[in-house]
């Protein structure tokens, strides 16, 4: 493998065939964990966004923009269970008196949750 440096532009050439390409790495980004509302939202910038997409692909900013996302929305899921869990007297004392009654108010609020950060933010 031949290399050659350029003090000009301050670049390092590889040979490849019959011509010199430049030796180009994007920075490294810090990797921060993206659970599944940021999965979810990336995969739709992936099949509706693409060119969104490949800005911040590109740009190193995808991990981190990920990872906002999926904090935004387990803090918006968070607030809608306990304003729906307060709306509809969905209470330990419920818990503690109707366990069955609990179990499927609550399934039926994180269902609910779940469609609305959905729809208002991870396929928007």
């Amino acid at each position: 493998m031949k290399r050659i440096y350029d003090e000009q532009n301050g670049l390092w050439y590889e040979l490849q065939g019959d011509y010199y390409l430049p030796c180009l790495s994007l920075p490294e980004e810090e990797q921060k964990p993206v659970g599944i509302w940021g999965q979810r939202h990336l995969r739709y910038i992936k099949e509706h966004k693409r060119a969104f997409y490949t800005s911040l692909l590109t740009s190193c900013k995808l991990n981190s923009y990920l990872a906002d996302v999926d904090e935004q929305a387990e803090k918006m899921f968070s607030r809608l269970v306990k304003q729906l869990a307060e709306q509809e007297n969905v209470t330990e004392k419920l818990k503690a008196e109707n366990q069955m009654l609990w179990v499927q108010k609550m399934n039926n609020i994180h269902n609910r949750a779940t469609e609305v950060v959905i729809s208002d933010l991870i396929y928007a």
